[in-house]
C-alpha cells in the first residue's frame, strides 16, 4: 500500500500563502507534485473562506487530494475545561471534509470530563488528533498521561507526532517515539537545528539525516506523514515533489 503524504500549506511560508491569495492557490502545486493530501490551516483562512469552506473542500477533491484541518487552539483551556470552541471546529472540518480536526492538548486536567468529549466526538463524526506543541503542555510527561487517559477510558483520539517540536521543550524525539508511538495516527515531518539560541524547522535531509531516519523508523509506518518543513523555491511543484517522493520512499 503506498504510504500517504500530506502537504502543510504553512510549508510555503505565510506570507508566501497570502501572496498567493490563500490556501486554495496552492492545491494545484501540491497536487502536480504527487501527494495525496493537504492539511488546510485555520489561521491562514480569511473570515469569509472560513465561512465558505464547503468551496475550498470541493476544490481539493477536485485535485483528488484529501483534507486534514489544523486549528491553532488547546483541546483544553489554561483552567483546565474542554475548550467552548471544539463544536465549531469540529463542524468546520467536517464542512471541509476534512478526515480529522488537529489541535494542540493544553492544559488537560487530571481527570479529564469523558461525557463531554464522547458527545462531541459521537460515531460519525470528524476525527480528532492531538500534537505535541513547543509550549510545556507538548512535553512528553503530559502527552503520556493524556494518551494513557484515553487508552484506559476507550476515547477515540489519537496523536500527532511532530518530529521536530520535542526540541523545542528540550525533550527527546526518540523517548517520545519510544513511549507515544501506539497511539500516533499522523506525523509531522520535519528536522531542527539551532538558531539564535532557540531552533527552526528545517527539511530533513539537511540537518542530521541519519537521526530524522531512524526517527521516523521508530514510528508507525503505515500513518499519513505531512510535510511541515519549509518548501522553497523558483519551482514549488519540482521542490515539493522531492520531498514527496522522499518521504513516501523513505
Amino acid at each position: 500500500m503506498k504510504r500517504e503524504i500530506v502537504v502543510v500549506t504553512s510549508a510555503y511560508g505565510n506570507d508566501r500563502v497570502a501572496a498567493l491569495g490563500g490556501q486554495q492557490a496552492l492545491l494545484p502545486v501540491i497536487a502536480a507534485a504527487g501527494a495525496d493530501g493537504v492539511e488546510i490551516r485555520r489561521e491562514l483562512c480569511s473570515a469569509r473562506e472560513l465561512e465558505d469552506l464547503g468551496t475550498l473542500s470541493a476544490a481539493i477533491r477536485a485535485r483528488h487530494l484529501f483534507a486534514c484541518y489544523s486549528a491553532p487552539e488547546p483541546l483544553f483551556t489554561a483552567s483546565g475545561q474542554l475548550n467552548p470552541l471544539l463544536p465549531q471546529l469540529l463542524a468546520e472540518a467536517a464542512r471541509l471534509k476534512a478526515r480529522w480536526l488537529k489541535l494542540s492538548l493544553g492544559e488537560a486536567p487530571r481527570t479529564i470530563a469523558f461525557d463531554g468529549l464522547r458527545d462531541c466526538l459521537a460515531p460519525g463524526s470528524v476525527a480528532l488528533v492531538i500534537e505535541n506543541d513547543q509550549t510545556p503542555n507538548g512535553r512528553l510527561a503530559p502527552m503520556q498521561r493524556f494518551q494513557a487517559t484515553c487508552r484506559v477510558n476507550a476515547l477515540p483520539v489519537t496523536l500527532t507526532f511532530d518530529m521536530g517540536n520535542w526540541l523545542w521543550v528540550d525533550d527527546s524525539p526518540e523517548q517520545a517515539a519510544r513511549h507515544l508511538a501506539p497511539s500516533v495516527s499522523y506525523i509531522h515531518v520535519k528536522a531542527a537545528s539551532p538558531h539564535n539560541g532557540q531552533f527552526r524547522a528545517v527539511p530533513p535531509d539537511t540537518s542530521e539525516p541519519e537521526r530524522w531516519s531512524a526517527l521516523l523508523r521508530q514510528l508507525p509506518d503505515s500513518v499519513p506523514r505531512g510535510i511541515e518543513f519549509p518548501l522553497e523555491g523558483a519551482d514549488l511543484v519540482a521542490v515539493t515533489r522531492r520531498y514527496v517522493n522522499l518521504l513516501r520512499e523513505e
